[in-house]
Order: structure tokens, then C-alpha cells, then sequence
């Protein structure tokens, strides 16, 4: 079993609380990502659950036993940091097997283990070369499998792909993604990009200032957020926000005639995704405005549009446009993907 539970987690430093009573479970063989800004406490909690940074109150079980207070070496997690952290004079045979060397494993099955995991990350062709010999891509795969041959409760990623470049970063989600439908292990990931999150998660927890501000898949995330937070970090480009005010069943947009309709009176602020927005004439829809920049994309195009009170919407249409700055048009929300909020954030039902 390899599930990890934290109840009521707590971590101070000093007078400065950092994680703020964090309750999550996370079931054997599942795939879960931290996500938040900088300085949301993604990487701290990710260290709690490891070992590496002391819980200052509440509990961390694993595999149902109580590890709060385990040192890391004894709660059979792999961890995978930002840095490669290879030996450079050895080879990537001996970097995988270090750890079991140095456990006393016996020669022979220190080889199979090896070799198991080279298969795995496809790293056989290189098991004789040495780091400096090896792209980034192939040396993170190198740090993973020193994980791999520990055959650990759960693995911890810390950033991973942070080092790469824009191609090695989708070379190596793709392997980590297959890593762990091979592996079927519970998987613990940390990151910045959104990307990442929502390719490679089975379920994402947002964080935001040591809170967790809303637990879900990819999909229940980007369809249904919880609050204002997470419905403009996840998506890219951002949910675009406007105030709105309510009259009757009828949602006003600041300087406009018309609005966009729903059934609560609470709702302070309305929400929507750029591609749930179409362009029209101007007159013709929820909101008049004028093209301010276009950004080709090729397959998309994103216009951003100037609407006066409302401030500045984007949109996400086909890439092949003849929109040019400072043509003169009107938006028009689809009433199926529309969000609202109210006066504190939290999300609206409609």
C-alpha cells in the first residue's frame, strides 16, 4: 500500500506560518500535482512529506503508518529534485545502482534492478557513458531511474523540468507520463507551469499562500473553479474577469446596455475563457469594443480587446483572422460557459 494522508499539516518558521493546515489524501498509484505561485508553500509541503523539512504540527502517514516524525531515509520515498545531482566521474550504470551499492545489495541484483529501469527509460543504449556525455533530457531520465531502482513507496518530483528547454520539457512529460502508466506508482509532483499540471495529473492540488484553494482533476479545475484564484491560474491564456452587477435575473457589464444572464443575486464579478467568447459586429453582442493587439500563434490567433469600463478581454479565435488593430467590434459570451463570483472571491452557481 502507498498511500499518503496528511492531517491538519502545519509548518512554521519562526513567527511565519507557511502551510496552514493542510488535510489531503492521496490514494495508492495516483498521480498528484502541487501547483501555485511562487511562494505558495508547493515545495515545503513537498519536503514535509519527505523528510526533509520538520512537520510543526498535524501528521503525515504513509502506507498507514505514521511517519511524521520518521527521518527520510526510513519512509522509502524517491526523490527527484531540480538539479540532476549525477556523480560526473562515474558511469550512468554505476549512478543508478549507487544507492543499492551502498546498501550492500548483492552484485547480481543490483544488475537487474539497473537494467530494469534502463529499459523503462529507455537509457540502455547509454548505461556505459558518463553525465557530460548525455543531453539534459537523458541525465533527468538518469536521476529518475537512481529513483526507479530503490523500488520506493512513492516517488517525489521537486521541479524536474525546470532545467530543460521548451522541447526537452515536452520530450520529458511525455516519459514521465508513460513512466507512471508503466510504474502504476503514486506519484508526487511539484511545478510551476500550469502546463505540466494539467497534461500529466490525475488530480491537481492548488495552493495559494499555504492554503489549498481547491482539490480536482484537470478538467474539474478548468470547467468548475472554486474561487477566483483558481480560475485565473489555471488556463492559459487567463479566464478574462470583469465586474458585473445584478438586476433581476439580468448580469449588467459596467458601461454596457446589455448582460449576460443567470439565477443569483450574489454574483459581484463574471468569468469567462477566451475561447468561450465570439466575435461579432459592433452592437451585436454582451460587450462593444476595439481590437487593441493581435498575437499569431498559428494555429491561433489571441485578440486582445479594449472594452472601455469592462477593461481589456481576450480571445481566442482561428488563426487565419483579417481582425486589425483598432477595428471597431462587439463580444459575445456563450451563456453555457459563463462564471460567476462574489464580493468575496468564491465561485457563484448558476
Amino acid at each position: 500500500m502507498s498511500s499518503i494522508e496528511l492531517k491538519s499539516v502545519e509548518k512554521w518558521f519562526g513567527n511565519a506560518q507557511v502551510i496552514k493546515g493542510v488535510d489531503l489524501s492521496i490514494d495508492e498509484g495516483e498521480f498528484i500535482i502541487f501547483v501555485g505561485p511562487s511562494g505558495c508553500g508547493k515545495s515545503t509541503l513537498l519536503r514535509m512529506i519527505a523528510g526533509l523539512e520538520e512537520t510543526s504540527r498535524g501528521q503525515i502517514m504513509i502506507a498507514g503508518r505514521d511517519a511524521t516524525a520518521e527521518p527520510p531515509s526510513k519512509r522509502g520515498l524517491a526523490m527527484v529534485f531540480q538539479s540532476y545531482a549525477l556523480y560526473p566521474h562515474m558511469s550512468v550504470r554505476d549512478n543508478m545502482g549507487f544507492s543499492l551499492k551502498a546498501a550492500g545489495v548483492p552484485k547480481a541484483e543490483l544488475d537487474r534492478q539497473v537494467n530494469d529501469a534502463a529499459r523503462v527509460l529507455k537509457l540502455e543504449p547509454f548505461l556505459d557513458r558518463r553525465p557530460k556525455d548525455l543531453s539534459g533530457g537523458q541525465r533527468q531520465r538518469v536521476a529518475i531511474g537512481r529513483s526507479i531502482v530503490r523500488e520506493p513507496t512513492a516517488f517525489l518530483f521537486d521541479e524536474p523540468l525546470s532545467n530543460l528547454d521548451a522541447s526537452l520539457r515536452v520530450e520529458m512529460r511525455y516519459e514521465i507520463a508513460k513512466l507512471h502508466q508503466s510504474l502504476k506508482s503514486t506519484m508526487i509532483y511539484v511545478t510551476h507551469d500550469q502546463v505540466e499540471a494539467m497534461t500529466l495529473a490525475d488530480r491537481i492540488v492548488v495552493l495559494d499562500g499555504g492554503h489549498i484553494a481547491q482539490v480536482g482533476s484537470p478538467r474539474e479545475l478548468y470547467e468548475r473553479p472554486a474561487n477566483l484564484f483558481v480560475a485565473q491560474f489555471i488556463g492559459s491564456p487567463r479566464m478574462n474577469v470583469m465586474p458585473c452587477t445584478a438586476e433581476g435575473a439580468q448580469f449588467v457589464l459596467p458601461g454596457q446596455g446589455g448582460g449576460a444572464y443567470g439565477r443569483s443575486r450574489s454574483a459581484t464579478s463574471l468569468g469567462i475563457r477566451p475561447e468561450h467568447i465570439d466575435m461579432t459586429t459592433a452592437g451585436d453582442g454582451h460587450l462593444d469594443g476595439v481590437v487593441d493587439v493581435l498575437e499569431y500563434l498559428g494555429s491561433d490567433t489571441f485578440v486582445i480587446v479594449e472594452c472601455g469600463d469592462a477593461g481589456k478581454v481576450t480571445v481566442r479565435i482561428n488563426g487565419d483572422t483579417d481582425l486589425r488593430p483598432g477595428q471597431a467590434c462587439a463580444l459575445q459570451f456563450r451563456a453555457d460557459h459563463l462564471h460567476f463570483f462574489d464580493d468575496q472571491g468564491q465561485a457563484v452557481l448558476n
